[in-house]
């Protein structure tokens, strides 16, 4: 299969090496081809847009060679080209896309991680990642360049703590933020799991204090615990945008934190699939 290619973004044609389970909700999906020669992100929360193929395809269908546009997202140039060729393709023709965060990017060989979390009921990204195995294909549009705008974790040159906020979704985006921190950076962190066997350890440098959270009770734990003191703190949240709005308000008007200097991003609605979400802009 023959790629296009647009600076910054472009895409690749990958198929599955294997699959590791990291928890009762939680799976890495590995990936390589020839076209990851030409990838290339500073990693943190690099976000990507992954295309599954339909139940029955061997390829998922993507009309990349009418040019490129854009899915409305940080990921892509404006125009039309493949974007309007893919959604007016039939229901039961039309690859699945879904964002997603890089987990990681090995050279010798090429090869890349994606984490997905499993749910009950399925989605098609959930029930395909559930059954992934070595060779399926998909195709992925990410970055050529490694600063990107689809990286949004920025914090300020003159920043003191950095705080973090995730659900399952933002956990490889965290797990990549804490890993590219350096020795002595304090870190206060909360992550929440819906199931207690996702809780890990996870490695950092930093001066980094974690707390795992029960879903639903994050607001509650983040309101309740004392913050590093500091005139510049810098705030990053991301998962389910309902939560991230409400965390948002609490930085910036509970305590009190510039709005400019809070990071957030709603990766997922609760009742809506990404295409709607999409729909929503």
């Amino acid at each position: 299969m023959t790629t296009a290619v647009a600076a910054p973004f472009r895409f690749f044609s990958l198929q599955v090496t294997r699959t590791r389970r990291l928890g009762p909700s939680l799976v890495r999906v590995s990936f390589t081809g020839e076209d990851l020669r030409h990838f290339s992100s500073d990693g943190r929360d690099q976000s990507l847009s992954l295309f599954l193929p339909r139940p029955g395809q061997e390829e998922p269908a993507v009309p990349f060679e009418l040019g490129w546009g854009s899915p409305r997202s940080s990921e892509a140039e404006s125009g039309g080209g493949w974007w309007q060729g893919w959604r007016e393709l039939p229901d039961d023709v039309r690859a699945v896309m879904r964002s997603y965060t890089l987990r990681a990017l090995r050279r010798d060989p090429d090869e890349i991680d994606i984490d997905f979390v499993l749910h009950t009921p399925a989605g098609p990204a959930s029930a395909w990642a559930a059954r992934a195995a070595a060779g399926d294909r998909v195709v992925l549009l990410g970055p050529a360049i490694a600063d990107n705008r689809a990286i949004r974790f920025r914090p300020p040159e003159d920043t003191g703590p950095v705080l973090l906020w995730g659900d399952e979704t933002a956990l490889p985006a965290i797990s990549s933020i804490l890993e590219s921190l350096p020795s002595g950076q304090r870190v206060r962190a909360w992550i929440e799991v819906g199931d207690p066997g996702n809780v890990r350890d996870l490695m950092t440098l930093a001066d980094a204090e974690i707390t795992w959270v029960d879903a639903g009770r994050s607001l509650d734990a983040v309101r309740a615990a004392r913050l590093p003191s500091s005139a510049q703190p810098y705030a990053w949240i991301a998962g389910e945008s309902g939560s991230v709005r409400a965390l948002r308000r609490h930085f910036v008007h509970e305590r009190g934190i510039d709005r400019r200097r809070v990071t957030f991003v709603g990766y997922w609605r609760r009742g809506l699939t990404e295409e709607q979400l999409r729909e929503c802009g």
